[in-house]
Formats: structure tokens, C-alpha cells, sequence
């Protein structure tokens, strides 16, 4: 039984803020060591600076990032820089952006849920996590006792939900509406009406809810649940450590858009990608499509063309440095159960990262678990103009080109308690930090 409820969320005052694309940024974990900067040169009260602050060399376990974080909130509060609502709201947002030529509007629902452990089937992620990220993140949630982030999730709706919601609004201006910096617009609107608390409420009691972007805050907000359980004596079932903020989204909204998350792989030896076509026959139909290095740019987009032209097969593009074209991978039948038995689940043969997890990097290129888990040998990107430009420059050695992954297939994997290899999915857009936080104090 999924528990959804309304909360007094801390916003940006905005009689101090005056142009919230300034205080906002896309969530920590795909902000790079530029980007962190770029934002802190941006405004004095940008959320980075509460989210992901910098470290120095002389941090200490009482002095350091996270409890500077704390501090610093504290005296954002104090100052009136950030305001918490007087009566508990459902914050109901859309996010307009282009994909394509086409403008798309996604709506979220920014609320709080009730904390449940996985093996109860109510919240159910759909990739592995990194340990050394939810440590960290596990310290910065102890300093500052609150949410800066939602977690992005979805709930199958057929937009019953979320038509209620429209409805709700659809007379009321915008509390927070602007521009960001990747001219996107995003609107919020306060819903404050209890008997809308109690139309949601019920609605989402039976519901699924499965996480697209958050894996890592989730089971932070879990371990943090249970870490206060365990030192506070006025622990109870309505202490605020028992929610997480989390942004719910409807799975039939045609703004929940998943693009690919390609790779590139570094740290390859010459001879294995000497012979890498050679081994990749054994499982994949492979066609090459070369091209002189005039010729480059059409053959890319024909490349690129096939490859999303056939995305109800298992076809992966590669492109190698000095090789001079181009290939696409279809799986040959029947060779993923040959090479995995029946230790592979069904809900994961169907994936195209599973495909390349399994065949290309695991049996062709030899990658073992730690290598898999190395940040430093693959890198992610969902433009595919990226990946293919990182390995002409010679910059990383061999890309792997996919198509996304599919919605549905995210479900199916998740409703079967199973767990795909990371980076499968990288939903788009991202959710927004800065909009709302969530404090953790009862």
C-alpha cells in the first residue's frame, strides 16, 4: 500500500530570489567538477551549494561539505532566503521542453511517500546502485536533515490522476513559473485543498510506484529511517524520517521520455579491438558501413538512422577508433540463452543492455564485475553525436550506440523483483533541484 501525503515544503523566497533559473540545478549526479562551479559563480544562494558543495583539503570529520550544508540552510532559513509553507501542499509541476521538433509538457506530482523496504513490492527500483554514492549521500542527509532532491518516480495512472490534478489548477496561476538555463520552462502550482489530499491519497493507495532517477536517495532515505529509529528515543510512526519527497509521474504521460545511455569505453587494448569484429560474428549478424573520412557525416546519420529504425530488434551500433566506419550488431537467435543457460530472467533477455553487457562487454571484450563498476573504463552519454565524437577524437576508444529502453520493459523488470545492469535507462528530463525541499525535522 503505497502512503502518499501533502507537506509544508521549503521553497525560494520570492521576494529575495528573483530569477529561480539562477538557484536551480539538474540532480547531483550528472553535475561535473564545471558544472558544480558554473553554478556556484551563478548565485550565492544556488542549491548547489547545499546539495553537492565542494570539499577542500582541510575538511574534517565536524568540518567539512555536508555540515557546512547544514549550516549554511540553517542561515538560508533564518534569513528568509528559503520559507516554509504554513499549510501542507501537493506541488503539482510541469516541465515544457522540445524533443525533436516536437514540444512535449510533462506534469509531476511533488510529494512525500511513505518509506518501504523493496522486498515489500510497493516501491520497486530497476538498477544496482554504487555503495561509495549512497555513503556519501547517507552523511549529507545526517548533517542536514531534510531532502534538497525528489525522487523521480512513475505510477501506471491512464492519467485519472492526473486529470484531477490539471483540473485543479487549471484556473489558478502559477506560484513559481521561469525559464532555465536549457530553455525549458517550469511551472508549480500549491494545491492546498484537503479533499484533493484525500482524492490522491486514496487513489495511489493501490498503486505501484517505481523509481526512474533516485535509486541511490532512496536507499539513503531507508538506511537514514532506520539509523533515527535506532539513536532517537521519540521515534514513531509519524516522525518525518518515515517519508521521502519523491516526484510521481504517470507512466501514460507522453512526457515521460527515456533516451539511451550509450558508452564509451576506454582502457581497451589494440589487439582486442584488432579482433573484435572477428569475435562479435560468433553471436551477432554484423554489417559494416565505411566511409572515407569526407564521407563521414552522412554515413553517421545513416548509421544512426538504421540503428532507431530497427528498435524491436537487438541491434547495437559500434564505431572503433582509426576505423574508418561504422557497424550494426543484431543478435543472432538463441545465442543469450546458449551463453547464459537459464540464469537469465526473461524480463532481461529482451533488453538490449543486457545484450551488451553480456556478449559484448563480458565475452568479447573480457570485463569482470569490477571493471564493469569502473567509472574510469566506461563512460555515458545520451547523445549519440557525443559518443561518436569522444572516439574520433581518439578520446576514448569504442562506442557502444544504443536505443532506449522502453517503459514498459522498465516495469516488467521492476514488478519482477529483478534489476537491470546500470545506466539502462536515463530519463529525460531530468527533475529540477531547488524547486521544493522536504525537512526532516519532526
Amino acid at each position: 500500500m503505497a502512503k502518499i501525503i501533502p507537506f509544508r515544503g521549503i521553497l525560494y523566497n520570492e521576494h529575495k530570489i528573483h530569477n529561480m533559473a539562477e538557484v536551480v540545478t539538474p540532480p547531483y549526479d550528472i553535475i561535473s567538477k564545471q558544472d558544480q562551479s558554473n553554478f556556484y559563480k551563478q548565485s550565492p544562494y544556488n542549491i548547489i551549494r547545499l546539495d553537492l558543495g565542494k570539499s577542500t583539503k582541510k575538511d574534517t570529520d565536524k568540518n567539512n561539505w555536508h555540515t557546512r550544508a547544514a549550516n549554511l540552510l540553517n542561515r538560508w532559513l533564518s534569513e528568509k532566503i528559503l520559507v516554509q509553507d504554513t499549510s501542507p501542499a501537493f506541488y503539482l509541476t510541469t516541465v515544457d521542453f522540445t524533443l525533436g521538433n516536437k514540444k512535449v509538457t510533462r506534469y509531476g506530482l511533488i510529494a512525500l511517500v511513505g518509506l518501504e523496504p523493496f522486498n515489500k513490492g510497493v516501491i520497486l527500483p530497476h538498477e544496482k546502485t554504487f555503495s561509495r554514492v549512497s555513503a556519501e549521500r547517507f552523511e549529507l542527509i545526517k548533517a542536514c536533515r531534510a531532502n534538497f532532491s525528489p525522487i523521480f518516480s512513475f505510477y501506471s495512472d491512464q492519467n485519472i490522476i492526473l486529470n484531477s490534478l490539471k483540473d485543479a489548477v487549471c484556473s489558478k496561476k502559477p506560484d513559481i513559473s521561469f525559464i532555465d538555463k536549457q530553455g525549458m520552462k517550469h511551472r508549480l502550482w500549491r494545491i492546498t485543498d484537503i479533499s484533493m489530499h484525500r482524492y490522491v491519497a486514496d487513489a495511489m493507495q493501490e498503486k505501484s510506484i517505481f523509481i526512474a532517477d533516485g535509486h541511490h536517495r532512496y536507499e539513503t532515505a531507508l538506511n537514514y529511517k532506520n539509523h533515527i529509529s535506532s539513536t532517537e528515543p521519540d521515534f514513531n510512526d509519524d516522525h518525518p524520517a518515515n517519508y521521502v519527497m519523491m516526484y510521481l509521474c504517470s507512466m501514460e504521460d507522453p512526457g515521460l521520455v527515456i533516451l539511451p545511455a550509450h558508452r564509451m569505453l576506454t582502457g581497451i587494448k589494440d589487439s582486442a579491438l584488432a579482433s573484435f569484429i572477428q569475435k562479435a560474428e560468433s553471436y551477432f549478424y554484423v554489417k559494416k558501413m565505411p566511409f572515407e573520412n569526407k564521407g563521414m557525416e552522412k554515413a553517421q546519420a545513416n548509421f544512426i538512422s538504421a540503428l532507431k529504425s530497427n528498435r524491436s530488434k537487438n541491434m547495437i551500433g559500434a564505431f572503433m577508433k582509426t576505423r574508418p566506419e561504422f557497424y550494426l550488431l543484431t543478435l543472432k537467435p538463441n545465442v543469450l540463452k546458449h551463453v547464459t543457460g537459464d540464469n537469465l530472467p526473461d524480463p532481461l533477455k529482451n533488453l538490449d543492455v543486457t545484450v551488451l553487457t553480456r556478449l559484448i562487454l563480458m565475452e568479447i571484450l573480457g570485463f569482470d564485475q569490477s571493471m564493469l563498476d569502473n567509472e574510469k573504463l566506461i563512460v555515458y552519454s545520451s547523445s549519440e553525436e557525443k559518443a561518436i565524437q569522444e572516439v574520433a577524437s581518439g578520446r576514448c576508444d569504442i562506442t557502444f550506440i544504443l536505443n532506449p529502453t522502453k517503459i514498459n520493459q522498465v516495469r516488467e523488470v521492476a514488478e519482477h523483483g529483478l534489476i537491470m545492469p546500470r545506466k539502462s535507462t536515463y530519463f529525460y528530463p531530468k527533475v529540477i533541484t531547488g524547486q521544493v525541499i522536504n525537512r526532516l525535522i519532526p
